[in-house]
């Protein structure tokens, strides 16, 4: 989950390795520290706290053409000066940063100990600069020492390391991502594109196995086993203002009120004569598929939900599987199942273990992802993009919903592939409603009460919210996304499940938000009213005609559309509620405590 970045080239590196560990701070900031290499030793910086104290620590700017940064998540040891990245070897000429999880550390680090290695932290990150060390004395030369390194190690890594006295920066990928962006001028290694978006588009999506040595005009890829590799260069067409905060005080902000832009670029070519269109799953893709399962993690697998939903109503089997536990909850899978992983970054960790495990029994396996080039897209037998443009915000918004559009006209595109599926019977006015969603989500974010609402419900004790149908995937995310960045209790529920033991929670000092799409919601209505009977406020959010807007206590309002897109306009409120309610909270809301972006570690 920590943020890695490296740079090598002309010039001096350290403005554009902090730079790019402010744009890698979703991925962590317990800690952060840069390393650079100037021909008098290496030099290391760093802190425990986020990028912006590292900068104030530093009295003058380390002067280097090459360096690496880390930003940290942490996993082992707590956020201190010592557990922070790079770690160095005892004499301090060898410098590591690293992204993964070392599952055999402790066998290392004794082994290494045993030998007179000297270690400062907890980490299990501080076996690796140790062991390169170890490996260089046995060797002479560094990058067979680094790849027998990597070889010893068990778990996952992205590493990138420099060495005294060395112009190079060596690097290595192994279930952790690693991205290699080139420029005319230098080149740059990261977790992640944004790192270095500022400086080029032009990128090289390194693979598992692959070891990189970066020198100040050209780079060379091998495997393990020190054979040349040939990657594709590839073209981000994200453009750099998207990875920044621009006039707003928030990436969520933004993000949040960038989506009928993102929503449009979802949207763009799938919608063709009234009917669904992906570019790269013709007509028959889908044949020979009689169940359909998603697996996915947090937002995402909210999202899932939505998707399975349409799938389930097309009359095609389906489940949702949470990517942690998919080992032990899953069914039967064979040729005939279809596993969709539903993930943001396209790097989960769990999601792509639940893929693998799936192809390997058989399944066909389809990536949702907003990553071209992510790990699940290239392991996937077929990937689609949600296209909703870079996210910084811990807390996923505009990817939700673009992955909820995507996932609506999945299940679309494969009921006219499955005889035995049927599309929606109103699927023209589905999808002809789809087309006006951007600018019903303008119209949610133009005339919304939600900052209004915040403060009115602020001093409550908790939170709930319900919703039937699709409403209730829209009701976890709510209750998600409000508990994640305003720290106070928050709990979604099937609207029908909240009389089978939460009602025994609601109190006046627990305001309920029911979500409905003007389908399946006589269930939320009832069961909004039983906790109205008992107290509770009860603020509805939805379409203005509807029976639920006229027992509510508040009303938090979206344009008339069709059902299946009522709820993504509601979810839309719920996210500037939980914005407005955690800034008048003062919380940090980019940087949610002990959360980060891409869980890129089981």
């Amino acid at each position: 989950m920590c943020g890695i970045i490296a740079r090598i080239g002309h010039g001096n590196a350290a403005e554009t390795l902090l730079s790019g560990l402010e744009n890698l701070e979703y991925r962590g900031y317990d800690s952060a520290g840069i390393a650079v290499q100037n021909g008098s030793g290496v030099k290391v910086h760093k802190c425990s706290g986020e990028v912006s104290d590292l900068k104030s620590a530093l009295n003058t700017q380390p002067h280097g053409n090459m360096g690496i940064g880390h930003t940290r998540w942490s996993t082992h040891g707590p956020p201190t000066d010592e557990n922070a990245h790079p770690h160095t070897d005892t004499a301090g000429d060898v410098a590591v940063v690293h992204n993964g999880v070392i599952d055999n550390y402790d066998e290392l680090r004794a082994d290494l100990q045993e030998k007179g290695h000297e270690f400062d932290s907890d980490t299990d990150t501080e076996v690796i600069p140790h062991l390169i060390d170890e490996y260089r004395e046995a060797t002479g030369d560094t990058e067979r020492a680094v790849r027998r390194a990597v070889e010893t190690l068990e778990g996952s890594y992205a590493i990138a390391a420099i060495v005294d006295g060395e112009e190079a920066v060596y690097a290595a990928r192994k279930g952790s991502p690693l991205v290699l962006g080139l420029d005319e001028e230098e080149w740059f290694l990261a977790s992640d594109v944004p790192a270095f978006l500022d400086h080029t588009d032009e990128v090289i999506y390194l693979e598992d196995g692959d070891l990189v040595v970066l020198e100040p005009d050209s780079y060379r890829i091998t495997d393990l086993a020190g054979n040349p590799v040939e990657r594709s260069v590839d073209t981000v067409d994200w453009d750099p203002e998207d990875a920044g905060k621009g006039e707003y005080d928030h990436y969520m902000l933004k993000e949040i009120n960038n989506q009928p832009t993102s929503l449009a670029n979802t949207i763009e070519g799938r919608v063709e004569d009234g009917d669904v269109a992906f570019e790269d799953l013709p007509p028959g893709t889908f044949d020979g598929i009689e169940s359909v399962q998603f697996v996915a993690c947090g937002t995402s697998y909210h999202a899932a939900m939505y998707g399975s939903q349409l799938v389930r109503e097309a009359g095609l089997r389906t489940e949702v599987l949470r990517a942690s536990e998919y080992e032990a909850t899953t069914g039967p899978v064979d040729e005939t199942t279809l596993t969709v992983a539903v993930t943001q970054s396209g790097e989960t960790a769990d999601t792509l273990d639940a893929v693998r495990t799936a192809a390997n029994r058989g399944a066909r396996t389809l990536a949702v992802t907003n990553v071209v080039g992510s790990t699940v897209a290239r392991e996937a037998d077929d990937a689609v993009y949600i296209r909703a443009g870079p996210e910084v915000g811990v807390a996923a918004t505009k990817t939700y919903s673009s992955q909820a559009v995507t996932l609506a006209l999945l299940s679309q595109r494969i009921a006219g592939d499955v005889p035995d599926a049927t599309p929606a019977a109103d699927r023209t006015a589905m999808l002809e409603a789809l087309t006006d969603l951007p600018q019903h989500v303008e119209a949610v974010l133009e005339s919304t009460r939600a900052e209004t609402l915040a403060r009115d419900t602020l001093d409550s004790e908790s939170f709930f919210f319900i919703g039937s149908g699709l409403g209730h995937s829209v009701a976890l995310e709510g209750a998600l996304k409000f508990k994640e960045i305003t720290y106070e209790h928050a709990e979604g529920f099937a609207a029908g499940e909240l009389k089978h033991g939460p009602l025994a929670l609601v109190t006046e000092e627990t305001p309920l938000f029911a979500v409905y799409t003007s389908s399946d919601d006589e269930k939320t209505k009832t069961n909004a009213i039983e906790a109205q009977s008992r107290g509770a406020p009860i603020v509805a959010v939805g379409p203005d005609d509807n029976p639920l807007v006229d027992v509510a206590d508040a009303h938090l309002s979206v344009p008339e559309t069709h059902p299946v897109w009522a709820g993504l306009l509601a979810n839309v409120q719920l996210q500037l509620l939980s914005y407005h309610a955690a800034k008048q909270l003062g919380r940090p809301i980019d940087k949610p405590r002990n959360l980060a972006k891409s869980v890129t570690v089981e």
